[in-house]
């Protein structure tokens, strides 16, 4: 067992959070879908992360879970110089219960024991509760652009 594993299993049961395995990867998929289902309308198009290969995620370790039934999850990958937080979903029957902020606060700690700084996302810009949410927990706004036919805030939190 190397040193990251050893901090990740001690994450786990700090955050309350699992690798998830392949059994997983349709709940994986009910849960973003779930979670960004409501802005396909708002934004006209349909949010990346339902279209995303859930199970070649999964199969790469990118996929965490938390609850029984799992109730949320963040998708992270380590990048050279940051940890790049692909997606992060809650089941909006879940909302309002610290899970979101849990497991930012769990993404913090997975970049610290990889021996990232920085963590870096994007969201749509009409996805407005993100918004607000992502500066709470110290992300700061680097920029805005168009991606395609996607509007996006980008986001980074400097750990150090």
């Amino acid at each position: 067992m190397n040193e990251t594993s050893e901090r990740y299993g001690e994450m786990a049961e700090e955050f309350g959070v699992r690798a998830a395995v392949a059994a997983d990867v349709p709940v994986v998929k009910a849960v973003i879908d779930a979670a960004f289902e409501p802005y396909v309308e708002r934004i006209g198009l349909v949010p990346v992360p339902m279209e995303a290969d859930h199970a070649a995620n999964v199969a790469a370790g990118r996929v965490f879970v938390t609850g029984e039934p799992v109730a949320g999850l963040v998708v992270v990958e380590e990048r050279a110089d940051h940890l790049y937080l692909d997606t992060i979903a809650v089941r909006p029957d879940a909302h309002g219960r610290g899970i979101g902020g849990r497991l930012l606060r769990f993404a913090d700690a997975y970049a610290q024991a990889l021996g990232l700084d920085e963590i870096r996302l994007y969201t749509n810009a009409m996805m407005w509760e993100n918004r607000k949410i992502y500066p709470r927990f110290g992300y700061e706004v680097i920029e805005r652009r168009a991606d395609g036919p996607y509007d996006r805030i980008h986001y980074r939190k400097r750990l150090v």
